[in-house]
C-alpha cells in the first residue's frame, strides 16, 4: 500500500505542475496532503516530518549554497553591463570575413557568456536579441541561426562556473556520503563542487569544438546558408578583440583558477566573480543606480526561487521516504536487466523526459537525492555521474517539442522564424550532444581524469 502511495504522490506532483501551480508549493503541498492522508489511514509515520526543521537549518547554514546568489549576481550584472554585446560585435569583426564566421562568433561568445553567467535562460535570450537579427540580416539560413543560438545558450549547463554544477555538487555530495554510510563505510569520501567544475571542463570544451566543427562543415558544404559577414572597421580588429575579450576572460580565469588551484572555495570564488562583474561594469561605464537596483532585484528573485524549491523538495523527499519510496526505487533499479548499465540507462532516460516538464533545479533537488545514493552504491563515480546528468539535462532542454531553450528563443525570435525552423535547426546539435554522452559513457576518464590530477583523488 505504501509503495503505491509513493508512486501516486510522485505522479500527482506532475499533474499539479502541469496545471500551472508554482513548483515549490506544488512539491510541498502535494507531499503534505499525502502525509495527512497517510496519517489518517495509518500508512505514514508523522515522525518523518520531525526531521524537517533540521533539513531547513542545514539549507540555511550550507556554505556551498551561498555561491548560488553570488553567481546569479555575477551573471545578471554581466548581462546588464552589455559585455555580451561588446563581445559579439568584436568577434563578428574578427571572424566575419570568413565564411560561417558570424556563426562561429556567436558560438564562441555563447561559450564565454555561459562561463560568465551560468544561466541558460539569460544566455539564450541575450544571444537571441543580439545576434539573431544580425545573422538573418546577413543572409544566414534561419535554421542554422536558431540552432546555433540555442546550442550556445545551453552551454551554461556544463561549462563552469555553472549554477547547475553548484547545485548538483551539493546534492551529489550528500548522496555520495549516504551511499557509503549505507555500505557500512563510516569515514566516507567526499565530492565537491570543485570536483564537478574540473570534471566538466574537458567535456564542455569538447562539446564546443564539436559544435564549431559542425558549423565549419556546413559553411563548406552549404556556403549559401552561412555567407561572409563584411564589416568595415576604423580600429584594428586585433586591438578591439583584446580590449573586449580580456576583461571577461580575466574574470572567468580568476573564478575558475582560484577554485581549481585550491586558493578559494566555490563560495569565495563566487564572491570574487560578483565583485569582478561590478568592476567590469564600472570600467565600461555601464553601471548606474537603476542598473544596480535591477540586478539586485533579479538576483533576489532567482535566488528566492531556487531556495524555495529546495525547501519544497525537502518536504517532498521526507514524505516520499516515509512511504518507502526510496526502497521501492532501489528495488526497481537493482532488479533491472543489465545491472549498473541498465539502471543508469533507465535513470538517464527518465531524467531526459522529466527535463521536458521540469527545470534543472527541480530535477536536481527531487530526483537526484532519490536515485543518486542507489547509483553511487553500485560503484559509479560521483563526478562522472554528475557530468552525465548535466549533459543529459542540457540535451533535454534542447530537444523538441518541449525544450526550455526552444521556448526562450521562440519568445524573442521575429515572426519570420517559424517554430519548425527552430526545431530543425537544433537537431544536429542534439545529435552532437548525444554523441558526447556516448563518449563519456565509453571513456569516463574524460570527466574523472582532470579532478584526479588536480585534487589527487
Amino acid at each position: 500500500m505504501n509503495d503505491a502511495l509513493a508512486l501516486i504522490m510522485f505522479a500527482s506532483v506532475f499533474v499539479v505542475l502541469l496545471a500551472g501551480y508554482p513548483v515549490a508549493f506544488s512539491l510541498a503541498g502535494t507531499a503534505l496532503g499525502f502525509a495527512l492522508a497517510g496519517q489518517l489511514t495509518g500508512s505514514f509515520d508523522g515522525a518523518f516530518l520531525q526531521a524537517l526543521p533540521n533539513r531547513l537549518f542545514g539549507i540555511m547554514t550550507n556554505l556551498t549554497l551561498v555561491a548560488v546568489p553570488l553567481f546569479v549576481f555575477m551573471g545578471v550584472m554581466l548581462e546588464r553591463s552589455r559585455v555580451a554585446e561588446n563581445l559579439l560585435e568584436t568577434m563578428a569583426a574578427l571572424f566575419g570575413r570568413r565564411r560561417g564566421g558570424l556563426g562561429i562568433s556567436v558560438m564562441l561568445v555563447g561559450m564565454l557568456l555561459a562561463a560568465s553567467t551560468g544561466i541558460v535562460g539569460a544566455t539564450v535570450v541575450t544571444m537571441g536579441l543580439l545576434s539573431l537579427p544580425t545573422m538573418l540580416r546577413h543572409g544566414y539560413d534561419p535554421k542554422i541561426a536558431a540552432g546555433t543560438i540555442c546550442a550556445s545558450g545551453t552551454l551554461g549547463q556544463i561549462i563552469p562556473p555553472s549554477i547547475v554544477l553548484v547545485l548538483l555538487g551539493d546534492v551529489l555530495s550528500s548522496a555520495y556520503q549516504q551511499a557509503q554510510l549505507d555500505q557500512g563505510i563510516y569515514s566516507p569520501k567526499t565530492v565537491s563542487v570543485g570536483d564537478l567544475f574540473a570534471g566538466a571542463l574537458i567535456p564542455g570544451l569538447l562539446l564546443v569544438i564539436l559544435y564549431l566543427a559542425y558549423l565549419v562543415f556546413v559553411a563548406v558544404k552549404r556556403p549559401h546558408s552561412m555567407p561572409v559577414h563584411e564589416q568595415d572597421d576604423a580600429e584594428p580588429v586585433g586591438l578591439r578583440a583584446l580590449r573586449a575579450l580580456l576583461p571577461p576572460l580575466s574574470l572567468i580565469l580568476a573564478v575558475l583558477g582560484s577554485i581549481l588551484g585550491g586558493l578559494a572555495t566555490p563560495t569565495e570564488a563566487a564572491s570574487v566573480g560578483a565583485v569582478g562583474a561590478m568592476l567590469l561594469a564600472v570600467i565600461q561605464r555601464r553601471i548606474s543606480l537603476k542598473i544596480m537596483r535591477d540586478v539586485v532585484r533579479s538576483t533576489l528573485r532567482i535566488s528566492s526561487m531556487v531556495f524555495l524549491i529546495l525547501v519544497g523538495a525537502s518536504v517532498f523527499s521526507l514524505v516520499f521516504r516515509g512511504f518507502g519510496g526510496d526502497v521501492l526505487v532501489e528495488e526497481l533499479l537493482t532488479r533491472l536487466p543489465g545491472g549498473v548499465f541498465g539502471a543508469m540507462l533507465v535513470v538517464m532516460l527518465v531524467m531526459f523526459l522529466l527535463g521536458f516538464v521540469l527545470d534543472f533545479i527541480e530535477i536536481t533537488f527531487v530526483v537526484v537525492p532519490i536515485v543518486g545514493p542507489i547509483l553511487l552504491a553500485m560503484g559509479l563515480d560521483p563526478v562522472w555521474l554528475g557530468i552525465m546528468i548535466a549533459i543529459n539535462l542540457q540535451t533535454s532542454f534542447l530537444t523538441p517539442p518541449f525544450g526550455f531553450a526552444l521556448f526562450y528563443l521562440r519568445g524573442v525570435a521575429p515572426d519570420s522564424i517559424t517554430t519548425g525552423d527552430i526545431y530543425r535547426g537544433v537537431m544536429p546539435f542534439i545529435g552532437i550532444q548525444l554523441a558526447m554522452l556516448g563518449m563519456l559513457a565509453l571513456w569516463p576518464a574524460l570527466a574523472t581524469w582532470l579532478p584526479g590530477l588536480i585534487y589527487g583523488d
